[in-house]
This record gives structure tokens, sequence and C-alpha cells, in this order.
């Protein structure tokens, strides 16, 4: 029996190790375009690898899965986070849970993760081709054996590879060419577009404030209704930080779709109304009259941001908080609390590329992740149209959906 696997990432080395710990009598081979396995994996969470996430701090599954989040609510239940710390603790990895409930190996080094699997793999008895691209995959009902044929470019040309089973775990393409090899097997496909960026503010005065973060801010689309919470980044080019990242990942096709181009509105006291910020105003006012307004601030910003956003209202920095007058506290208030930026553009986060689309979630039977055309044929990982925000919890539908993949495979064989 030869079951092949198309992506040697996290999903695809890890179905991998799954499958032959049920079958150690199959074939299993992972075909991987690139020089190496798992390169994602050693990049993410910078370089130190951010495997899953507590969930501790998790409202709601759609919170953190803007696309899937009804998939992965469901596979959850059958391979959770604590599974996964589980599974990697009795492989040898011990981790370490930060603050901010992101999950990481302790030695800080996602190249455990990386070995750890590669080592797994070899003990198992996969067997690894890197530098073989699959460019088509055909598909014959009238096989059992080998209804699969996969068509590879290796490194001494291209090759014909029958299979009886073909798992994708190719990851998320940035365009919709790169999913051409599901061509003759007519499935419905959500053009990908890119997620998890930061977003570019070109020639505007706020980028001289470079290296500034603030950690507790509120920014949103103008004219939507999506926002997200959390830190934010000042760079020479625009804004990044968690608060960013994630507001790109709630509204990937939006900004898609106008060319990256919008307003962005952040609120500097974390989503507190203007009223409040009013309040916090006037009792600086009535505590530090004879202070100058470039002395007293809130606390959550630092003296470089503060002149900047006094130089916005018009006020200046020598002034008395007790001379600021009516409208000078109001325009104050309403920049703190609702300050815009015009976005032109977005910056690549790193090397963490993350992918909004691919293989639609119409085609899959959700509790096997098999296609509901083809027989023996299943997607697991960014390849579909399932993604999060950042803090290890795109690593985690991986590994959840692997594992939920070599069940289902093993349980048809």
């Amino acid at each position: 029996m030869n079951i092949a696997i198309i992506g040697a990432g996290a999903a695809g080395c890890f179905a991998a190790i799954e499958i032959k710990r049920r079958l150690p009598h199959s074939k299993v081979t992972v075909f991987e375009g690139g020089k190496k396995p798992l390169a994602k994996v050693a990049v993410t969470g910078g370089g130190r690898c951010n495997l899953t996430n507590s969930f501790m701090e998790v409202s709601s599954i759609d919170s953190v899965y803007p696309r899937g989040a009804r998939l992965m609510k469901r596979l959850l239940k059958e391979f959770s986070n604590k599974d996964t710390c589980l599974w990697f603790e009795k492989a040898g990895v011990r981790l370490a849970t930060q603050p901010d409930q992101c999950v990481f190996p302790l030695s800080q080094d996602a190249m455990e993760i990386v070995n750890t699997l590669i080592s797994l793999m070899r003990k198992n008895g996969v067997e690894l081709k890197t530098g073989h691209k699959v460019t088509n995959i055909t598909y014959n009902e009238k096989e059992q054996e080998n209804r699969y044929s996969l068509e590879v470019m290796s490194p001494t040309g291209t090759v014909l590879y029958p299979a009886s089973h073909v798992i994708v775990t190719t990851g998320g393409s940035p365009k919709k060419e790169g999913l051409r090899m599901f061509d003759k097997l007519n499935l419905e496909i959500i053009p990908p577009v890119p997620s998890l960026f930061s977003l570019c503010l070109p020639s505007q005065p706020i980028t001289q404030l470079m290296g500034t973060v603030v950690e507790n801010v509120t920014a949103a689309i103008a004219g939507t209704k999506m926002k997200a919470d959390g830190p934010i980044l000042i760079t020479h080019w625009g804004l990044s930080g968690p608060a960013i990242l994630k507001l790109s990942s709630y509204a990937a096709r939006y900004l898609n779709e106008h060319d990256y181009q919008t307003t962005i509105v952040v609120n500097w006291f974390g989503g507190e109304r203007e009223e409040y910020i009013l309040n916090y105003l006037n009792d600086i006012i009535i505590r530090h009259p004879q202070k100058q307004v470039q002395s007293i601030y809130p606390q959550q910003l630092n003296s470089r941001l503060w002149l900047f956003i006094l130089n916005e209202c018009g006020l200046k920095e020598h002034m008395r908080w007790a001379e600021i007058g009516k409208k000078g506290l109001h325009r104050l208030a309403s920049c703190l609390s609702s300050h815009t930026f015009n976005v032109n553009g977005k910056n690549r986060f790193k090397d963490e590329f993350v992918t909004c689309g691919g293989i639609a979630l119409s085609n899959i039977n959700p509790s096997t992740l098999e296609s509901k055309k083809h027989k023996g044929l299943f997607f697991a990982g960014e390849v579909l149209d399932v993604d999060a925000i950042t803090g290890g919890f795109n690593l985690q539908a991986a590994w959840t959906m692997a594992y939920i993949v070599a069940k289902s495979c093993a349980n048809e064989c």
C-alpha cells in the first residue's frame, strides 16, 4: 500500500509519523518541492517555534480562526492543544508556556521541533523525498491499489508515482497558480490572499517614531466592524505588532479587495470611549493644573509618542494643563480614542507567510478531512481554507488536522 504525502511541513511530517505508527507495514512517502523539510517551522515564532497555545485566554474559537472556526471547534475536541503538548512531551520535548499563553519548547529553539519530527519519521520508516515537486494529481476510480498517479518533478526529471491514498499538506499558496496540481480533480478553490502582515503608512510622520511599542491598543478598519486588541509596534514603514497582525487576519480578504488601501483607526486607550478619556484628562487638569502638558501624560505612552499626539492636536508642549481649554481637550481626547492613519500597502511579517483561502471546506468530509468526490484523498493544514491569528494557533491547526487525517486514512486502509 503506497500512501503519498505532498508537502513536508508541520502537517505533512506529523501525519506521516502518525500513519506509520498505525500502519507500520505501509509505504509512506513524503514529497517536498523544497530543499529542506519543515522550513517554515524552523522560522516560526522568531526561530523559537510557537507550536501551540494554552487557549486559556481564548473567549471563542471564532476569535482565533477567522476562517474554518466551525471545523476547528469540531476537530479540537478530538485532538486538542493539550494533546499536542502531551505528544511532544512524550517525544522528549520539554515545553514552556509564556504569560501570553504561547507555548514554546523550553530550549526556545525551533530546530528542536524540526529535529524531533525528522528523527521520528526516520525511526518509523517514512521515506522523505526533498527536491521532488508534485505538479499534477490524476484519479482513477476504477483502480483500488493505485487509484492515484502523481506527476513529480525530481532532480533527474519528471516521474510518475502511483498511490492508493494521497494526503495533501502543501501549506498556504500565495497565488492560485500554486494550486494547479488539483486542476484535474474538479475541486472548489477559494482564491488565496495573504494574511498576517503589517500595514504600510508611507511617508507619514508617525513612522519617525519607529521602535515605539504601546502594550494595549485597539486597531480597527474604518467603516467596518473589524477590530483587534493588543500591543502595537510603530516601524519605519508603518504599523505592526500583535494588534495589527490580528487585524490583518480578520480583514485579509477585505484589504485584498481594497488593494491594501484603507483607513485604520487606533485607540491608544485600548478601546475606552472618548467620554472615559475626557474624564481621565480632566482629572489630570484638576491634579496638575500648572504642570506642562509634555510632562504629564498617560503611562501607556512614551514621551515621543505623546509629543507627536500633542502636535497632531495643535497643542504646544510647553503649555500648562490649565491652559489647554475645552476645544483643545476634546481634540486630544478624540485623537487618543480614534487616531486615524491612511494605509497604503502591506508588508510581509518576517518569513511566517500565511494565506487565507485554498481548498474550500465544502470539498471535504468535516469528520475525516477526506475529499467527498475522491476516495482516499485527504487534506490537512493551511492548504485548506483555514487560517488563524498569531499565537501558535496555525500550528495547532496543522497538528490537529494531521492527526485526524492519519487516523482517518488508517481506518480506511
